[in-house]
């Protein structure tokens, strides 16, 4: 929101979806039920997420309920929603506009699932967290337990098979693509999962298994498997990973660019 308490986001994804409404008249009753209708965008997310994730369990007016509590007392997942959609804004070519990732982008939906989930885990209701989770991988195939702690401005891009673990930290401003797994070894119980630094950028199938750490602003390249520590600002690449060089971008999970430059990758 801004300074003067005008939600940019809301006034900004309220706008494109009226006009998509008269574009596409076929989606209009959809486009007005899921957005237009409401007052906030926490009413329409709750209502989106809502009926994505309704089953015979647990229908879609109760879990619009469950899901509203969250946004309703939670002054920092308003905010990681307003984050997390800006950075799909700036970071995914495709997105034109607000009202695509916030609409039909499941890494976004999954990802505000996610952190209704882990809103109760932090609150001691630990079953309804874990049901949440089995339902956003099944609707989403993105799993990520609820104990997770994940920052704001993320970005999963396409986000089909990403696992993250239970004891896994994700600073924020981190970009992942599809098949990412933050996970561990083995069987062996605790802090077993990994630490991902602010502004990192995930490649698409990168594994990331262990109680390890990946500095800050780094990147890591597609398929590589990353084993042990790595610092910051680098470019790690490989199975097993390793350090090739230092990032050449100082933002690469803003820039989303997955390339191994000769001028600093190498």
């Amino acid at each position: 929101m801004s300074v003067s308490g005008v939600d940019d986001t809301w006034l900004s994804l309220h706008a494109e979806v009226v006009e998509l409404a008269k574009d596409e008249p076929t989606l209009a009753s959809y486009l007005h039920a899921t957005v237009i209708n409401h007052d906030t965008l926490e009413d329409s997310l709750s209502y989106l997420l809502a009926s994505k994730l309704a089953s015979p369990d647990l229908p879609a007016m109760s879990l619009r309920d469950v899901i509203g509590q969250v946004f309703v007392y939670s002054v920092d997942v308003r905010a990681a929603i307003r984050a997390d959609l800006a950075a799909a804004v700036e970071r995914d070519p495709a997105a034109h506009g607000v009202a695509n990732p916030f609409l039909n982008h499941k890494g976004f939906h999954a990802l505000q699932g996610y952190r209704v989930s882990h809103w109760f885990w932090q609150k001691g209701r630990r079953a309804l967290a874990l049901y949440l989770q089995s339902r956003l991988s099944e609707i989403f195939s993105v799993d990520i337990h609820p104990a997770a702690a994940i920052g704001s401005g993320i970005f999963i891009d396409h986000a089909t098979g990403v696992v993250v673990g239970e004891t896994a930290v994700v600073e924020d401003g981190v970009s992942m693509l599809q098949e990412v797994t933050l996970g561990g070894t083995g069987k062996e119980s605790g802090d077993r999962h990994p630490k991902i630094g602010r502004g990192v950028l995930l490649s698409a199938g990168a594994k990331i298994l262990g109680n390890i750490r990946i500095g800050a602003y780094s990147k890591v390249g597609a398929g590589s498997v990353v084993l042990e520590d790595m610092p910051a600002h680098s470019t790690i690449v490989g199975v097993p990973a390793r350090v090739v060089g230092r990032c050449s971008s100082e933002e690469p999970a803003s820039c989303m660019d997955q390339k191994l430059e000769a001028s600093g990758d190498t």
